[in-house]
């Protein structure tokens, strides 16, 4: 490559690599610049940054026209392919070279857990060589990743669009000046909510907090809700009586009021003390930790296949529901109902699911007794389920009031209506209240969800590896049963529990990271990128593994 300039002094000459074999390409490019003795030290700085200016703005015109850019470090081998939703290569099929865990593993817990308690540690991820649905461990293993961290990546590992994000010196100015987002916002700040928060909005929900993780936006959630609640139980009034004031500092009503938050058997919505007393999941989230005496209301267990067992699953969501309505009532005189929080489905209790007309009835039930219906999608948000939020299944007649959000929405926070605006400033309120450089890498994924048009492949995908499933559970009935979900977001049972950990265990150990939920249950949460070629060997994998018990 080369670039004139207007001074026969001075000769400069710039040798690059193949822009195709690097992703971060910047000013290390030039690997010599050769200067005539009589040139002044000046005069090449000057051309130098002229140059670097006109070789950044090449360098976009690449990646812009070059949709096939290699991550770097990579090598490009014959068995590794590239694939449709975006310019990232990935590896074609697992490939499992040691034990799982591995030795270099094994070792690494070994020095994690002499410093805390890592006995929840699965592997050690080399993150240098993670590509797309795929997971590299420490040694050298090759996954294919049908949990991603929890259901946390949303367009698979090293996407080249992320890996470019920071590379605009602005964006990256925004990354390190991290800011107190709730005194001293980016004058882009409102700006960024606009253009990357709000068109995704939950439909009918024009406000928006952003916080850093699930438990603390489902915490400031049911904050929201208690500031909703009380101001209308003083008739709109946002003054505060000199007893409201004396007595809060002492936990004490009136100031803290008798309130409370109804969840749901087998809910979970974060490990905060307010977010743990609403969780209900696993005994281990809750052991030794104080909790408010709040209520739970059972959830519907279905049976499956759905469709021969409508009337049995219809009686469920009825008595569910009579059971909620009673709670409400019977809380009224003592800790009352100011919210329900309720998660589309339920993801760390077992995947399990509650129709349409479930959460419809709901909803109406919340709109007459004056509760607050707050729907959880930290796990369901942001396209797995085959919409932007789960709750569109449902076709509510109106929206939810509260939708909290993290997970692959890569930062935290929740929607809400202009009722709930807390009438004070520093009423919801921490140091960060969220993150501009997370929300950079949104705006990239977003992206790619529209222009790879992923909800649409999630559905497509969701509905082949579904069907993979089912035959599956018919070859295999003594096994697996109750295969169940909605687009990627999918799941099966195990007939035990420590079957369903033999699965599981296996899976990893033939190529394949899944997740576990409730009793019985195996999840499936791969990310938006997942194609029916995963899904087939996904299936084959499973069939293998299944072959064993």
């Amino acid at each position: 490559m080369s670039f004139s300039n207007s001074d026969p002094s001075i000769t400069i000459k710039v040798s690059a690599p193949n822009p195709l074999h690097s992703e971060l390409i910047n000013a290390n490019w030039i690997n010599s610049i050769s200067v005539r003795p009589h040139s002044r030290l000046l005069r090449v700085i000057g051309i130098f940054q002229s140059l670097r200016i006109k070789m950044l703005k090449t360098v976009n015109i690449i990646r812009t026209a070059n949709d096939q850019l290699l991550l770097k470090n990579n090598k490009f081998t014959s068995n590794w392919i590239r694939y449709s939703t975006s310019a990232l290569c990935e590896p074609a099929k697992p490939n499992i070279r040691t034990a799982v865990p591995g030795p270099k593993s094994q070792a690494l817990f070994k020095d994690l857990n002499a410093l805390q308690q890592a006995g929840a540690v699965q592997l050690f991820a080399d993150y240098d060589k993670c590509a797309g649905n795929y997971f590299v461990d420490a040694d050298g293993n090759t996954f294919l990743d049908a949990f991603t961290q929890i259901s946390s990546v949303p367009i698979g590992y090293n996407h080249p669009k992320l890996l470019n994000a920071f590379s605009d010196e602005h964006n990256l100015k925004q990354l390190i000046n991290r800011p107190a987002l709730g005194v001293f916002p980016s004058q882009k700040w409102p700006e960024m909510l606009n253009k990357v928060l709000m068109p995704v909005a939950p439909a009918g929900l024009n406000c928006i907090a952003t916080m850093m993780c699930g438990s603390c936006s489902n915490e400031n959630a049911f904050k929201s809700v208690f500031m909703w609640y009380r101001t209308k139980e003083r008739c709109g009034k946002i003054t505060f009586t000199q007893e409201e004031i004396n007595t809060c500092m002492i936990n004490m009503p009136p100031g803290s009021p008798h309130l409370s938050i109804l969840s749901f058997k087998l809910g979970f919505h974060g490990r905060t003390f307010g977010a743990l007393s609403s969780t209900r999941s696993k005994p281990i989230h809750k052991l030794d930790c104080p909790a408010f005496q709040w209520p739970v209301a059972s959830f519907p267990r279905y049976k499956y296949p759905l469709e021969e067992h409508k009337r049995e699953n219809a009686e469920m969501d009825r008595k569910c529901l009579e059971e909620v309505e009673d709670i409400i009532q019977c809380q009224k005189s003592c800790n009352p109902v100011a919210g329900v929080i309720i998660e589309p489905i339920q993801a760390e209790g077992g995947d399990n699911e509650a129709s349409p007309e479930f959460f419809r009835k709901l909803q109406q039930i919340c709109k007459k007794n004056g509760v607050a219906l707050i729907m959880d999608e930290v796990q369901t948000g942001c396209g797995p389920t085959g919409k932007m939020w789960c709750h569109e299944h449902f076709q509510l007649p109106s929206p939810p009031d509260v939708v909290t959000f993290s997970k692959k929405m890569l930062t935290g926070g929740f929607y809400f209506s202009e009722s709930f605006k807390p009438p004070h400033p520093y009423r919801v309120f921490n140091t960060w209240m969220g993150d501009p450089g997370k929300l950079i890498l949104l705006e990239k994924v977003l992206e790619v969800i529209k222009s790879d048009n992923l909800i649409r492949l999630t559905q497509e995908v969701g509905s082949h590896l579904k069907k993979g499933l089912h035959q599956l559970e018919k070859e295999f009935p003594n096994v697996i049963n109750s295969v169940r979900g909605r687009g990627t977001f999918l799941a099966f049972d195990a007939t035990t529990s420590e079957l369903r950990d033999k699965i599981n265990n296996n899976m990893k150990k033939n190529g394949v990271l899944g997740g576990s939920c409730g009793e019985r249950a195996i999840r499936i949460r791969p990310a938006l990128v997942f194609q029916k070629k995963h899904a087939d060997i996904y299936l084959d994998i499973l069939r293998k593994t299944l072959k064993q018990f």
